[in-house]
């Protein structure tokens, strides 16, 4: 269960309601107990987190049990670094399991529980190929065709069940099926498969088991032995939920969860399915699965978002019994807003352009008081050491000043941010034409960024020493997609993969606090943007820093103009 609480008080739906009439029934003895059960195939993604949101935080907030369970009965495709990466995720987002359980810790049980069902004349050995199962099921207009090995004696299935698990018959050449309607309007009724054969190294079971369930044989049977009392999927798992049903009412004294469907999380500018992000891994388009620009936990983590703001996000946008696609402007809105309140403020140049003072004493450095952050009056102040020669950003300074435009140029007064005004004088060029350095005046009575009398000023720009400038590299990043919804034009969602999703800039330096952040550190660089030190920083060498996120808060602006609207 979770550590923190959320930053708003739950919303109510129509889960909780059903809970609530439960609890007030006394079914299951007013008990509460839900679990998330991620398989380890791949990093758990943005809508995962909404999945944990719900099933640990209905446990925490009903005082019951939330179990985390690795459904591991793919070995083919499941890493024991997908399983260590789904435990640091779901203990980064602040939230404890009651019990932590493999459903591979399960299998023999399991294979009992199936031996009972050929017994009972609910389950054959069948001979026929993936394929020919396929062909045989039917379509939604047209019933299934019965295989011709459905009706085979008890013994001769449990004879043939029992040799498939001893090894004696090739990959994919028997499998165990239910016996349940071949003609089913259903299409998961029609005769399912519950095992196969595989043979394939276990990252727990290693070459123990040649024989794996499928997942909707195991599902039922994993929540039924861990006491869940609500199972909660998303809606894709619907259809599934007669099966999930048939199953347990078949078996002998197996405690019976309840099936709870809700609509999953789509998210613009993104994609959600493991196989995507897996290809998009192993074709190095990203630089790994906790690459900033995914949609994974630990690329957001990476990416410098926090899991108040992730909590946060997922509070906001409740529990839903139909699908849609929320706008990503509101995951950043709930990041920005967490963010303003918790980062401290430094000034950092993305773009150096050097700014010489030169009526500023040569050699001298004075110390200037700037607040760490203005929305947090007990995060105290830093010095800022300030001199005759600083960096400006480059943008900040122009020839030909278009309309509009208050920083520096020819003629122009600015205010330096916790500094001085200073007045353009001169610039000096490069044989391109490059303004490569910048002369100006400084106003010695306007310390602090102020005088007395009345000048008005309206640009402002932020800087750093020049001696004491950290440099830095910083990564900016757009969203991985151009789509809103990735392939949704073409059916290759690679088609929209942005090329420019990426801007890395080297030159780039910062106040003298930036040397030796730890790994992780979040910062609002003034005029800039949140960034965050990244978490492969290492002393000694020249820190990155990931932008997190624009100040601009377009979900703000569109609530705004709502509002007005109204």
């Amino acid at each position: 269960m979770s550590d923190t609480q959320s930053s708003s008080a739950p919303a109510g739906n129509f889960i909780r309601d059903i809970i609530d009439k439960d609890r007030a029934a006394l079914k299951n003895g007013g008990r509460v107990v839900t679990r998330f059960p991620p398989e380890p195939n791949g990093y758990l993604h943005i809508g995962h987190a909404k999945s944990i949101w719900l099933n640990f935080g209905i446990a925490r907030d009903y005082q019951g049990r939330c179990n985390l369970r690795f459904d591991d009965t793919n070995p083919a495709k499941e890493e024991q670094e997908y399983i260590d990466s789904i435990e640091e995720d779901v203990r980064w987002l602040g939230y404890r399991w009651s019990g932590l359980f493999f459903a591979s810790d399960y299998f023999e049980r399991m294979y009992g529980w199936a031996e009972e069902m050929i017994r009972k004349g609910l389950a054959y050995v069948d001979d026929l190929s993936a394929e020919e199962i396929r062909e045989q099921r039917g379509t939604l207009t047209q019933p299934g065709r019965e295989s011709p090995f459905r009706g085979r004696s008890v013994e001769e299935n449990l004879d043939l069940f029992r040799r498939m698990r001893g090894g004696e018959f090739p990959d994919g050449f028997r499998t165990l099926r239910a016996r349940i309607d071949m003609a089913s309007p259903n299409l998961n009724l029609r005769d399912p498969v519950m095992y196969r054969i595989l043979r394939a190294e276990h990252p727990r079971q290693g070459n123990k088991w040649l024989l794996y369930p499928m997942y909707d044989w195991a599902h039922g049977l994993e929540d039924s032995i861990e006491g869940v009392t609500h199972s909660i999927c998303t809606l894709e798992f619907e259809d599934h939920r007669p099966l999930y049903n048939w199953f347990l009412e078949n078996l002998e004294g197996v405690h019976r969860p309840q099936q709870i469907e809700f609509a999953r999380l789509n998210l613009s500018y993104t994609v959600m399915s493991k196989r995507k992000l897996l290809k998009m891994v192993q074709e190095n388009l990203v630089e790994g699965w906790d690459d900033p620009r995914m949609p994974t936990i630990s690329g957001f983590r990476r990416r410098g978002y926090t899991p108040e703001a992730i909590r946060d996000f997922c509070d906001r946008i409740g529990v839903a019994k139909v699908n849609s696609t929320v706008d990503f402007a509101l995951l950043e809105h709930c990041l920005r807003e967490h963010l303003n309140k918790t980062s401290p403020r430094v000034m950092a140049v993305l773009r150096p352009l050097k700014l010489i003072i030169d009526n500023y004493p040569e050699g001298q450095v004075e110390w200037l008081e700037a607040e760490n952050n203005p929305e947090d009056p007990g995060a105290g102040k830093r010095s800022l050491p300030f001199s005759r020669e600083l960096y400006i950003e480059a943008d900040d300074f122009t020839l030909d000043p278009p309309k509009k435009y208050y920083r520096l140029a020819p003629g122009r007064e600015i205010r330096l941010k916790h500094g001085y005004y200073v007045t353009y004088l001169n610039h000096k060029t490069n044989a391109a034409g490059e303004v490569t350095e910048v002369h100006c005046t400084y106003d010695p009575a306007s310390r602090g960024g102020w005088t007395q009398d009345g000048r008005n000023v309206k640009g402002t720009s932020h800087w750093v020493s020049l001696p004491t400038a950290v440099p830095i590299t910083v990564r900016l990043y757009k969203h991985l997609f151009t789509a809103e919804n990735p392939g949704q034009e073409t059916g290759d969602f690679l088609d929209d993969l942005d090329p420019e999703s990426l801007t890395v800039l080297d030159q780039a330096v910062g106040e003298p606090c930036l040397a030796k952040a730890p790994p992780e550190t979040r910062f609002q660089f003034l005029r800039q943007g949140y960034f965050v030190a990244d978490r492969y920083n290492r002393e000694g060498a020249k820190p990155v820093f990931n932008r997190t996120a624009g100040l601009k808060d377009s979900w703000a602006k569109t609530k705004d103009r709502q509002g007005d609207a109204g």
